[in-house]
């Protein structure tokens, strides 16, 4: 049995690191591969990207990352706001409620490409909404205390 001070790597599984500027016979003597003269042979060096001044092409051009260019927002609402609106008396509870209705009551400052109702609080007025998507917690109340959700897109079902 082997004992633990006796465990080393096989022959050639580990490779020395290069010793530069030991002599010519080295084969990476005098200069050490980094040419001759000049800021690129000196230490501490880092011209990645620099162009003498001039603003870099990396920097020059826009930024986009990850973001979606055209992708949909939403005005989010959640069911507590609802509640708070039709209890001010901004929002007519007997309507169907729209973006439209929930802009000109003050709930949401703008359209945008739709309202995403959101589960959010509890309410209790009985209300028939049309928006564009809803959560399945947010449906979930608005049909327990009474109303309806008609959406463009179904919720997702939580399987």
């Amino acid at each position: 049995m082997t004992k633990l001070n006796e465990i080393r790597d096989n022959e050639g599984a580990t490779k020395g690191r290069m010793r530069v500027g030991r002599g010519p016979g080295s084969g990476k003597g005098k200069t050490s591969g980094r040419g001759v003269k000049g800021q690129k042979s000196r230490t501490g060096v880092s011209l990645l990207g620099f162009e003498g001044g001039q603003m870099p092409l990396y920097m020059r051009m826009p930024k986009r990352g990850f973001n979606k260019r055209n992708r949909a927002e939403y005005a989010e609402v959640n069911l507590w706001r609802l509640q708070q609106a039709v209890d001010a008396g901004k929002l007519d509870a007997s309507a169907t409620i729209d973006a439209a209705a929930l802009k000109a009551a003050g709930v949401i400052r703008r359209e945008l490409d739709g309202v995403r109702l959101l589960g959010e609080g509890e309410l209790t007025a009985k209300l028939s909404l049309s928006v564009f998507s809803a959560t399945a917690s947010a449906v979930k109340a608005v049909e327990a205390a009474g109303g309806s959700v008609a959406q463009a897109r179904p919720a997702k079902t939580e399987a």
